[in-house]
């Protein structure tokens, strides 16, 4: 049966029992409560100065203000694991319409 359900998921049968067997598990408790300290820093570091940052002002500010070294990919899936989420600057409209209206100007050049 576990063939057949392994062969259909396209799962190797060795990998499903490793999976399933208690080191494998004990190591994803540990790494679950490393990344539940690592969330704790990056929260402090996502609101340091009352400003919401990405993964990459998150790294410089671990970096800079608490002397802790962690890499981008980490910060990102931590991110991504507990929906910590960076808002998105709008873009400015009157710099749009300043551009539409310097766009279409002619410089002439008398000698």
């Amino acid at each position: 049966m576990v063939k057949y359900l392994c062969k259909i998921v396209g799962v190797s049968r060795s990998g499903y029992y490793n999976y399933f067997s208690v080191k494998s598990q004990e190591k994803r408790i540990r790494k679950d409560e490393k990344d539940e300290v690592v969330k704790e820093i990056i929260i402090k570091a996502f609101h340091f100065k009352n400003r919401k940052k990405g993964a990459r002002q998150i790294k410089m500010t671990l970096a800079g203000q608490f002397n802790v070294v962690y890499n981008l990919k980490r910060i990102r899936r931590i991110m991504k694991k507990y929906s910590i989420i960076c808002p998105i600057r709008k873009a400015n409209p009157y710099r749009r319409m300043m551009k539409a209206t310097h766009e279409h100007r002619v410089v002439c050049r008398i000698f």
